[in-house]
């Protein structure tokens, strides 16, 4: 299997691009590659980007696991239970800076989400300014009720709040239009809509401050299959990526919705499971 780092498939993705189909297949053929619907699984070198960052949860719990990724970014994991896919662990994103919150995505539910918030006001004393929702599925909304029975301004951007209409007993009471900066301590978390992908409708979100990026299930973590496509828009996607890609291009740190988080090699993983090629074939 391949060992290629991120500059490298960089300029693999360009080349396919540009080959006849012929050509492609050849060359995807010698490297593994699959072009169009399939991408080679990365080998050992990528596999330990994710092992690299698999630190011990510092808070665990039957419905809560919550991770310490940098030093002040945490990633805390709840699990939806769905008919298709059975129980899938779910992630978010906490920010915490100078006693100050910011969550990224709710738990799953209304009891995970007091869980979170519990461990948040109680563990680090931090005071929570935001919950942000990063697309309208269950999995990021699902314990909106909680963070407003705490009076915690819960926020996701319009095409969120028009999508999520009449799905959930509760809904976020603010909403922005493709882009907004929440404060936290002396630093802030961006959410930016950069195009469409798993939804019409998923944002990302990063800080800065220590160059975290939380994807959502806009990314993939590495292996993953394309999974819940029921309202994806599969031919934008690797077209978003490029975006968030050039849009964060200092990224360390990179969270999937679902899975182990990574570096940017996420990013390009995801791009190449969602590319397509488009060249006309000889007659």
């Amino acid at each position: 299997m391949l060992g290629y780092d991120v500059d490298q498939w960089n300029i693999l993705e360009k080349l396919i691009m540009k080959m006849s189909l012929k050509t492609a297949l050849i060359l995807a053929s010698s490297l593994q590659l699959a072009v169009a619907t399939h991408v080679a699984h990365a080998d050992n070198s990528h596999k330990s980007v994710a092992v690299e960052n698999q630190v011990k949860p510092i808070y665990q719990s039957e419905d809560l696991v919550i991770t310490k990724l940098a030093p002040n970014v945490y990633q805390h994991t709840s699990y939806f239970k769905s008919e298709t896919w059975g129980k899938v662990p779910s992630n978010g994103m906490v920010v915490i800076n100078n006693n100050e919150a910011v969550v990224v995505d709710t738990p799953v539910d209304d009891k995970a989400s007091y869980e979170l918030i519990s461990w948040i006001e109680k563990t680090t004393k931090a005071k929570i300014n935001a919950v942000v929702s990063t697309h309208f599925h269950e999995d990021t909304l699902g314990g909106t009720s909680a963070f407003q029975q705490k009076n915690i301004p819960t926020i996701t951007s319009l095409k969120t709040l028009e999508l999520a209409q009449g799905k959930y007993p509760a809904l976020p009471k603010f909403g922005f239009e493709n882009s907004l900066r929440i404060d936290v301590g002396d630093s802030y978390v961006e959410v930016k809509f950069l195009g469409e992908g798993h939804t019409k409708d998923n944002v990302v979100a990063y800080y800065p401050a220590e160059n975290v990026l939380f994807g959502g299930c806009l990314v993939k973590e590495l292996d993953a299959k394309k999974g819940n496509l029921d309202d994806a828009n599969v031919k934008a996607w690797s077209t978003t990526i490029d975006q968030v890609m050039k849009t964060y291009p200092n990224a360390k740190i990179v969270i999937p919705g679902h899975g182990q988080a990574g570096d940017q090699t996420l990013l390009h993983y995801t791009k190449a499971l969602f590319m397509t090629v488009s060249v006309d074939t000889p007659k």
